[in-house]
């Protein structure tokens, strides 16, 4: 690998920003002391710091030279509620919190980047690092626009990165078009009429009309959708009743769909109405479906793609970047910044869980998973990887 020699060469102080943001962990849109230590860092570095996009969101800004040319380049620093099994030194010292999803490793790649562009500014142009709150599930992409992240900082493209377990430290991965799918919630409440178990004639049964119901659904994917269109449907939660010998007045459907194609999102939608509706409606009961879509589809473009695979096979050699990965039905709200600018989400190889301490989890290595934690071999690679495309774009 290709690595910078002066970024290798300050990597334990990264290591350092790392595991202490994954020692504190913070939920999203509470990021506080993360926005902090992120936000001294750029000041230490003289990089501009803006401060409140997206309410705890950081931006550092670098110019150099007389370009107009400006890239923008993102990482995530909210981790998640869960309780870590881990017992290594930099485990969260936060019960029922940790970085369970590697954005610490996120944050400490990108600082590492903004610290060596500060120190030898490469470029002929302006990078705009974006530090971006509540990706999980909180929308801060979304909030970061919406308090005019790109009118403020127009940027030519904008670029992403995410660990991926089980892909082998030193390999990546990405492709053109969907790359990871939307993420919606659904719920459906069924009305019945409550009555003694003993005398279900004189009530509806509203258990009875969400069994039909939740078969019904699972229509919609084999005989209403196109077979070549991906998507899933699955029924997570079906809640009703508090006693054995009671039928209740209601129950509810719960669970998520996931798709790459938003017109295959508005066709479920549709459809689990009808079917609800119908299905309530033919046994003497009513439904009310509440569908809300949380994240698009995480959709790259074409060029930047391409850009972002060439820059990597001169890090880490051709053979080692996948240009045509399978995509994931997981979700990721950098989406909202595809849909403003041109740009690319890439995949770092995590690794299959080895390079954990002592003390780890008994849990696998991966994703939302209690036994989980960031490679810290991907720092420098990862800061090389910022580093080289800002100089290849802005050259």
């Amino acid at each position: 690998m290709n690595l910078i020699e002066r970024v290798v060469h300050f990597g334990p102080d990264i290591q350092a920003i790392r595991r202490d943001i994954h020692a504190h962990p913070e939920l999203r849109y509470e990021e506080h002391r993360t926005s902090e230590l992120v936000a001294r860092k750029l000041a230490e570095w003289n990089i501009e710091v803006v401060r409140g996009y997206g309410g705890t969101g950081v931006v550092g800004v670098l110019r150099h030279g007389s370009s107009a040319r400006s890239i923008g380049l993102r990482a995530d620093m909210d981790a998640l509620p869960i309780e870590e099994a881990n017992r290594f030194p930099h485990r969260s010292t936060h019960p029922g919190r940790m970085h369970a999803c590697g954005h610490d490793g996120h944050t400490a790649m990108l600082l590492g980047a903004a610290r060596y562009l500060a120190e030898e500014r490469p470029f002929d142009g302006t990078v705009v690092f974006i530090f971006q709150p509540a990706e999980e599930g909180g929308g801060g992409a979304r909030k970061m626009i919406a308090d005019g992240l790109f009118a403020r900082h127009p940027v030519d493209a904008v670029f992403g990165m995410h660990n991926w377990p089980g892909l082998a430290v030193g390999r990546f991965g990405s492709r053109a078009g969907p790359l990871m799918a939307s993420s919606n919630e659904f719920e459906i409440r069924i009305e019945g009429r409550g009555t003694h178990a003993a005398l279900p004639h004189l009530g509806v049964d509203p258990v009875f009309v969400a069994v039909q119901v939740a078969q019904g659904l699972q229509s919609i994917v084999t005989r209403n959708k196109k077979p070549i269109d991906a998507a899933v449907l699955s029924i997570t939660m079906i809640h009703a009743g508090d006693a054995t010998n009671v039928v209740p007045d209601t129950a509810t459907i719960s669970g998520t769909v996931r798709t790459f194609d938003d017109a295959v999102t508005g066709l479920i939608e549709e459809r689990m109405r009808r079917i609800a509706e119908g299905t309530a409606h033919a046994h003497g009961a009513t439904a009310q479906v509440a569908f809300e879509r949380n994240y698009p589809p995480t959709v790259n473009h074409a060029g930047e793609v391409d850009f972002a695979c060439d820059v990597l096979s001169d890090i880490v050699g051709a053979g080692h970047v996948d240009r045509h990965l399978e995509p994931t039905m997981g979700a990721e709200d950098f989406s909202f910044m595809l849909q403003e600018r041109p740009g690319a989400f890439i995949f770092i190889g995590n690794g299959a869980g080895d390079h954990r301490l002592n003390g780890h989890g008994l849990g696998p290595c991966t994703l939302h998973n209690a036994s989980y934690d960031f490679n810290d071999d991907l720092l420098p690679l990862g800061a090389t990887f910022w580093i080289r495309l800002v100089e290849k774009f802005l050259r």
